[in-house]
């Protein structure tokens, strides 16, 4: 593997990627485990595709948030090393595609010249945090989300708390009661709120879609805004230190809050405070400038066609402040190309302002448009093809990747979307309007295109016709956003071949448009309706004693169908070796002496607890042990290990002292010293195993 070199100001990021060059490198020479290797890339944003031999890498847009010159920097780079398109998702990441992994540190490096990161993009992690993109311009907001956004992004990047979590972390922040960012479907959601003329947050806990959605259950009505922080830490280290680990399906927060409920979950995090960097934590304002472009001289008058102005009343949005604008990009599928997004980094310099923002329905968002650019804009964009009506409207299809390069998809999302959009542009083109029916798809049940938070939704499943297996739709109807921390979730109605769910949906829209009450919105519809009705209307598309040769060719494909489903690498369990953990422990002392000495206590004094689990859980290993959480590694190896452990005190008395003492200085400094002597005497008891018996 030939080695690059990089010259970051950020000596931290410097060491991150040649880390990453360094593991590779070993990896590729048999020294690391495949299973410990693919965490670490993981947790880089580097993910395995559906394609062998190549990778999918996934960059970190902080609440969505870019600059032109950010923008312009991923473009140059997908045309590098991927194959010149950017994939915009649904945690308003960008992903590229078919990178090779030699080259992923070097494509690292050179995004972080711009300020921009991998790191913690993918694996047991918190996740991307997102954001409404209406973010500082929403006339329904009570103030400026991005701050605290941003704060929460950076206060957790590379935190030791959040490096080996049994499973991903979601946040989100919506920018008003509106709950834009669907707080109720987040690990933790918030949603902006002044009391007494304070700001703070309604905290949303423990929700999730995926196979078993879970609504969040409220955490706080009020919680000012210093203590967003602390309170966030209190729940990773929670969550870090009592979720499962080792049964995947059930290692998410979700089921944490279910097992040991919600006060008991309350206790959890009182337990914690203790061991707290900041009891409040004040995150500063002072550098959120909406800056708003002066109108130009050289104009163009507004057009008189029809699709003009189609296009300003469903992708133009009315700002706070007066006389601006935001604009809506709608992406099919959430893709543009290389040469198209540098372009429009030109156009957003010329008409709007420096400051765009990707959404969680796979568009972009322009702010700041003076209304005198607006008809310059439009004719800009349109020359570029990106002035397509009914941004976030029916005509704008959320669709995650499925089987197109995803590991676990099952049937084509991003075909069927393709396919649904041709459908409603030619036979309902009116819905451009509508802004509250909403169409999702997933290419399988982990939902990654919130297809379970749909008005209409479709899952990516098969269906059996003899011996033969053909793609298939899981319809789901009934999903809405519902504002202030509510939601609901879409039933699950009927499964039909994939090929016929444009029918369903020219059926579904049909009678809707016929029979709804007023502005009857699709969720109420439904439910005065009942599920059954909307079953007989469509079971006959269900009926597989009647399928055609199409119907084994999946959307967007010409090759007969075939089910092939990977290993799927989102936040996926590891399997650890004995030699391997105790390395690691090794590596985590390091970190620990590292952070202690640059004075960042509580973070050296989270790094010494994790190096000795790491060691307690490396010795439990080949014994029959549950390591399915920390707490049970901790009971476990007392259990096992008393008679051998002899430092005057157990080790659960050793590692829980964590929680139980400020992080000072001399804490940090006694308990690093005391890690040092755990893992040790761990690592002398597995060379007496070793060791041939006389």
């Amino acid at each position: 593997m030939k080695s690059f070199r990089t010259e970051l100001e950020d000596p931290i990021v410097e060491k991150d990627i040649l880390e990453l060059e360094r593991k590779i490198h070993e990896f590729q020479n048999g020294q690391v485990d495949e299973e410990r290797f693919r965490s670490l890339r993981l947790a880089r944003g580097v993910y395995g595709q559906r394609q062998e031999g190549v990778q999918m890498v996934r960059i970190k847009i902080p609440f969505g948030k870019l600059t032109t010159r950010q923008l312009r920097r991923i473009a140059d780079i997908s045309d590098e090393y991927a194959t010149g398109n950017l994939h915009i998702t649904t945690r308003q990441d960008i992903q590229v595609h078919y990178v090779s992994l030699d080259r992923t540190p070097e494509l690292w490096a050179e995004l972080e010249r711009d300020k921009i990161t991998l790191r913690e993009a993918c694996g047991n992690t918190v996740r991307n945090i997102t954001g409404s993109p209406k973010a500082g311009i929403d006339p329904a907001e009570p103030f400026d989300i991005s701050p605290y956004a941003d704060a929460v992004f950076r206060y957790f990047l590379r935190n030791p708390i959040c490096q080996d979590m049994g499973r991903k972390f979601k946040i989100s922040f919506s920018s008003s009661s509106a709950d834009d960012s669907y707080s109720f479907v987040h690990d933790l959601g918030f949603i902006p709120v002044i009391k007494d003329g304070v700001r703070g947050f309604k905290v949303m806990l423990g929700g999730g879609i995926g196979s078993q959605p879970h609504h969040a259950e409220l955490a706080s009505e009020f919680l000012p805004t210093d203590e967003i922080i602390p309170f966030t830490e209190s729940v990773l280290r929670v969550f870090d230190q009592y979720g499962e680990r080792a049964r995947r399906h059930k290692a998410r927060m979700k089921y944490l809050l279910q097992d040991v409920g919600f006060d008991g979950f309350k206790e959890l995090i009182e337990e914690q405070r203790q061991s707290l960097p900041y009891q409040q934590y004040a995150i500063s304002t002072a550098d959120v400038a909406n800056v708003l472009p002066t109108p130009k001289l050289d104009l163009i008058p507004a057009p008189k066609d029809e699709a003009y102005q189609i296009w300003r009343a469903t992708n133009v949005l009315a700002q706070k402040q007066d006389g601006y604008f935001a604009v809506g990009i709608k992406l099919t599928n959430g893709d543009i190309g290389s040469d198209k997004a540098r372009l429009l980094a030109d156009i957003i310099d010329q008409w709007a302002s420096d400051d765009l923002r990707l959404s969680i329905q796979q568009n972009i968002l322009l702010r700041n448009v003076p209304e005198a650019h607006l008809p310059a804009l439009y004719a800009a964009l349109d020359k570029l093809e990106l002035a397509a009506p009914g941004y976030e409207s029916p005509l704008d299809i959320v669709a995650c990747p499925g089987t197109d390069t995803c590991n676990l998809g099952i049937a084509s999302s991003m075909g069927l979307a393709k396919e649904l959009e041709r459908v409603l542009q030619l036979e309902f083109p009116e819905l451009a309007h509508d802004k509250e029916l909403i169409i999702k798809i997933s290419g399988c049940m982990n939902a990654c295109g919130q297809h379970t938070l749909a008005s209409i939704g479709f899952q990516g499943m098969t269906v059996k016709a003899g011996k033969l297996i053909a793609p298939a739709s899981q319809l789901l109807l009934g999903g809405a956003t519902l504002g202030n921390g509510q939601g609901r979730f879409a039933d699950k109605v009927l499964k039909m071949p994939a090929r016929r769910s444009p029918e369903a949906l020219r059926r579904l829209l049909d009678d809707y448009q016929d029979n709804r009450n007023g502005s009857e919105a699709f969720h109420e519809y439904y439910d005065r309706r009942e599920k059954d009705y909307f079953y007989q209307m469509l079971k006959d598309l269900s009926a597989t004693d009647n399928l055609v040769e199409a119907d084994f060719t999946d959307w967007g494909n010409e090759e007969k169908y075939i089910r092939a489903i990977g290993i799927g690498e989102c936040a996926g369990v590891t399997v650890d070796l004995v030699a391997t953990l105790l390395l690691e422990a090794k590596e985590k002392l390091e970190n620990a002496e590292q952070a202690i000495a640059g004075g960042r206590f509580a973070d050296g004094i989270y790094w010494t607890y994790t190096a000795m689990l790491y060691a307690a859980k490396g010795l439990l290993t080949p014994t029959d042990t549950k390591l399915n959480t920390q707490q049970a590694i901790i009971r476990g190896f007392d259990q096992h290990f008393s008679n051998e452990f002899d430092l005057g005190e157990t080790f659960s008395s050793i590692i829980k002292q964590m929680k139980q003492e400020a992080p000072t200085a001399t804490f940090a400094q006694q308990y690093y010293q005391n890690g040092q002597l755990t893992v040790a005497k761990i690592e002398q008891i597995r060379t007496n195993q070793l060791e041939p018996q006389i």
